[in-house]
């Protein structure tokens, strides 16, 4: 369980008393004697959420004093009050204050451990819908579509990455499914509780990148802004582009990634983070850090381990089951029924070289959704798409042709055979049964003429 729990209490036995309690459960606690400690603990790292005494001794500010300070600064964090000398005024002015509940001592650990496991599914739930806001009107896959050699072997590694505690480097073509990855990675991880933090580098200026990844002190009306990296505490955060990040902010970044320590624009305090870090590029690295666009340094700390994630030309046979999906999708999100992809449209789209990857197909999904007659019951023709994938495909069907009737005859049936083939495992999505009797031959040769063109089933 990664959600850290802070007990602000004067009395050492109840501090005491809950954290024991919580660590039963398999909560992380930290103790606060007075508001002077609570304080400098909140500002060094915000916790999931605070457990708040409303009357303290030896103390600054009283509990609702700390309430509103926590409030103003961390509206995210849920603070539960709690009290001996409780009754339904108090209880009334702490909850208008904002605070998540209010406990009376003594109290039923049940009752405690309830209303803490409450609070922590309401933020992870406001987590989860400001995610859905962000996201919302994209169709992109929750998981791996195809199969391809190169998505299984895809699969397999991020399965042996994720659980692991190693920063990750994620190269591609641009709209290959980077971060696709990425996620899959955060969610079959320990930390798939935690946030996903997504930075845009190249969204980010020199001015405000300093303060969108570490946040700042007293430079907007005296108020803390909290940066991605307290963001993403317990979880993971996305570079996206990791290249196009200015070259002074990869400077900290290598100190950051380090020491899992930083501070924030205008700050003294050294604010330490629990972050994983995946990043990636759709550059040549390496010409990346000939060019210095990114540091040699900063390459080697976020390269532990290092995936490639195949564009869509190197995957063909996945084109088909990557339409249906789409088309799916976009039906959902329009609330129409799916269109049907005519079979020379399939081998259209196989035969272009899609340059924007599985971004551009999802685009050309979205367009055909939109421009077709839904009324007809008809099968979309390969004349339905954009004029730059017909084209493109007529112009690579040329290219292999060409390439063929220069080969000699065993090389040139062997290049047709494999593309027929790879064809073939597409139209029937990897049934081999089907395939086999569309083809005539028996499965187990099918399989065995498969494995000789190095192609695949499932």
């Amino acid at each position: 369980m990664n959600d850290e729990i802070l007990v602000v209490d004067d009395e050492p036995d109840i501090r005491s008393l809950i954290s024991l309690t919580l660590e039963d459960e398999g909560f992380l606690t930290i103790q606060a004697a007075n508001a002077q400690d609570a304080r400098s603990i909140i500002a060094s790292r915000p916790p999931s959420c605070v457990i708040l005494d409303i009357w303290m001794r030896d103390s600054d500010m009283d509990g609702i004093d700390i309430l509103k300070w926590v409030q103003e600064l961390y509206p995210e964090v849920p603070v539960l009050m709690i009290s001996g000398h409780g009754n339904i005024e108090t209880a009334v002015q702490a909850l208008k204050f904002g605070a998540h509940d209010f406990i009376e001592k003594p109290f039923k650990t049940e009752r405690l451990l309830l209303t803490v496991k409450r609070a922590l599914q309401q933020r992870r739930l406001a987590r989860e819908n400001a995610e859905l806001r962000a996201s919302s009107g994209r169709t992109s896959p929750q998981r791996l579509i195809g199969q391809s050699s190169v998505v299984k072997q895809l699969q397999q590694a991020i399965e042996r990455v994720a659980p692991t505690a190693s920063r990750v480097l994620i190269t591609g073509t641009s709209g290959s499914g980077k971060e696709l990855v990425a996620r899959l990675i955060h969610e079959q991880s320990e930390r798939k509780d935690g946030p996903f933090i997504v930075a845009n580098c190249a969204r980010l200026n020199t001015t405000q990148a300093a303060m969108e990844l570490f946040g700042s002190e007293g430079l907007q009306s005296g108020r803390r802004v909290i940066g991605l990296f307290e963001q993403a505490h317990r979880g993971t955060l996305y570079f996206d582009e990791i290249c196009d990040l200015p070259a002074d902010i990869q400077s900290q970044l290598v100190r950051t990634v380090a020491e899992q320590t930083f501070r924030r624009v205008g700050g003294n305090t050294e604010v330490t983070t629990d972050v994983r870090i995946i990043s990636a590029s759709s550059r040549d690295l390496q010409a990346a850090i000939s060019e210095h666009r990114l540091r040699e340094d900063l390459y080697y700390r976020l390269g532990v381990i290092s995936l490639v994630v195949p564009a869509l030309s190197s995957r063909r046979e996945d084109i088909g089951a990557l339409a249906r999906y789409f088309v799916s999708e976009f039906a959902k999100q329009l609330g129409t029924s799916p269109i049907k992809l005519g079979e020379d449209l399939l081998n259209a789209m196989r035969a272009y070289d899609w340059p924007g990857s599985v971004r551009q197909l999802r685009n050309v999904i979205e367009t055909l959704m939109i421009i077709a007659d839904k009324s007809s019951d008809e099968p979309l023709s390969a004349d339905s798409l954009p004029k730059e994938v017909i084209a493109g495909a007529g112009q690579d069907v040329n290219a292999v042709l060409d390439q063929s009737l220069s080969l000699p005859l065993r090389e040139a049936r062997e290049a047709f055979e494999r593309e027929y083939m790879r064809s073939q495992l597409e139209k029937f999505e990897g049934n081999v049964s089907q395939m086999a009797k569309f083809v005539g031959m028996e499965r187990s040769a099918l399989h065995r003429k498969l494995k000789t063109l190095g192609l695949q089933a499932p």
